[in-house]
């Protein structure tokens, strides 16, 4: 989860000039702070274009507001409720029949949202950023003309511009009503399996369509392993299925008819909702970059950039999901952002390293040396907590890629089970200093722990 606002931020030296015509574009996160505490002198702007059902959101970006924060929190709400069928187990006594109220659930998590915009205000206030909540568009490199929700018009100038409007969802314009009937999720086929678990986890009968393959582009062995743990626990696959068509009944309900690739089959089911996760598209056309001559990549719409975030003009600068070639990963944005903001100010000349990017929950790996170079260590193993519960811990593995020769430079580590993102967290780090598997295998194990089983993996998948 990303940048999905049209955001943008104008950075200066000097001072800003400011004409009472309309207004512009939000930035992102910590680069704006960043760089008012520099020294430098910083506006921000910030607008979201509303959905095609309407809805809008507050300041903060895609991850805050309908990305990765909302997102977690509904999978820690299917988290709870497994671990209420684990406590039985554990001799809790729960009398009566437990249920979801998805209501209460989604005012918590909107108030708590509610609570990081306001918080991204206040920050921006107490750091001496301007903020504007404009929608704009790029007159010269020095200049940008600001529209407001009544039409007012703003025009700003600033020595650098920085550009971080993100994406938007699409949608499959070429099947009927899908527009008119469906919503959006703020990515593809990883974050459709991440909500088609917690809405299976909270109790609903949740269906996914996948046109193909799930998870293209992932490791398929893990992504298998994957989809075999949602089926286990419920959730339900249509595979090599393509929609044609939807329809909404007078009970409704929503008629999804499909066709299976493989057998030419038409095929149809109701359901209550229906979420596309079909991809993004970047939020780069509206910006008036082509007028200017900024460079723009014709297959994907998004900014050709150098290793400083550089466009082709030079002080027109783009980062997050709108640059070409960029990891779409919320901490990667926000790390460049940082060192953006540094270098603008003449405080360091340091460059975001895209290298050896560390990806959680359902994200791709960046693609690491050939394989057939390459010695991989797996093995299954069982988290103490599911034993007692007597929970399926068969898709439960996990897989290290190292350098065939020499110490054995480790290029890539899986890890699928409970709490993948926090043990991941702390081999980044390792994997980023250039662990080998030898150091690996020097390490400690913290006991009883599903990390510890890293250290213990020994088996090659060559050795059969």
């Amino acid at each position: 989860g990303s940048f999905h606002n049209n955001n943008m931020a104008a950075l200066c030296r000097g001072s800003h000039r400011w004409k009472k015509i309309n207004s512009f574009h939000v930035l992102k996160r910590k680069l704006t702070g960043n760089t008012a505490q520099l020294g430098q002198k910083v506006a921000v702007l910030d607008y979201v274009d509303p959905s095609a059902k309407g809805t809008k959101w507050g300041l903060g970006g895609t991850c805050v507001n309908v990305g990765c924060i909302p997102k977690k929190l509904m999978h820690q709400a299917a988290l709870l409720g497994t671990a209420v069928k684990d406590a039985q187990r554990y001799g809790w006594q729960i009398s009566g029949t437990v249920s979801h109220d998805w209501a209460t659930m989604a005012e918590a998590v909107q108030n708590y949202v509610k609570s990081l915009n306001w918080g991204h205000r206040v920050q921006l206030q107490d750091k001496k950023v301007t903020y504007l909540n404009l929608k704009g568009t790029l007159v010269d490199k020095h200049t940008i003309r600001g529209l407001s929700k009544a039409g007012k018009e703003t025009i700003l100038t600033a020595k650098n511009i920085v550009l971080a409007t993100g994406g938007r969802p699409k949608y499959p314009s070429n099947v009927p009503g899908a527009l008119e009937h469906g919503i959006t999720t703020c990515s593809h086929s990883d974050v459709a399996l991440e909500c088609a678990g917690f809405l299976t986890g909270i109790g609903l009968d949740t269906t996914v369509m996948v046109r193909t393959i799930a998870l293209r582009g992932f490791d398929q062995q893990m992504a298998g392993l994957v989809t075999d743990h949602l089926e286990s626990y419920g959730t339900r696959f249509e595979w090599k299925s393509v929609p044609t068509r939807v329809e909404k009944l007078s009970s409704g309900a929503l008629k999804v008819t499909w066709t299976n690739t493989q057998t030419g089959c038409e095929h149809s089911d109701t359901f209550d909702s229906l979420l596309w996760a079909v991809g993004r598209a970047p939020e780069t056309k509206a910006l008036g970059l082509d007028k200017l001559g900024v460079q723009i990549s014709k297959e994907t719409g998004k900014i050709i950039v150098g290793p400083d975030e550089s466009s082709s003009l030079p002080n027109i600068y783009a980062f997050g999901d709108i640059g070409e070639g960029r990891p779409e990963l919320t901490p990667t944005a926000i790390k460049a952002g940082r060192l953006l903001a540094h270098r603008l100010a003449g405080r360091s000349s340091e460059l975001m390293n895209y290298d050896n990017v560390r990806h959680s929950g359902s994200r791709p790996p960046r693609v690491i040396h050939s394989l057939h170079l390459s010695t991989v260590y797996h093995a299954f193993y069982k988290p103490l907590e599911f034993t007692v519960a007597q929970r399926d811990s068969s898709q439960c593995y996990i897989k290290v890629i190292c350098e065939r020769a020499g110490h054995q430079k480790i290029l890539g580590l899986h890890f699928l089970g409970p709490n993948a993102g926090e043990v991941l967290q702390g081999f980044s780090l390792a994997l980023q200093c250039g662990a080998t598997y030898r150091q690996l295998m020097q390490t400690v194990g913290i006991h009883p722990t599903s990390a510890e089983e890293l250290v213990k993996i020994n088996i090659t998948k060559r050795s059969g």
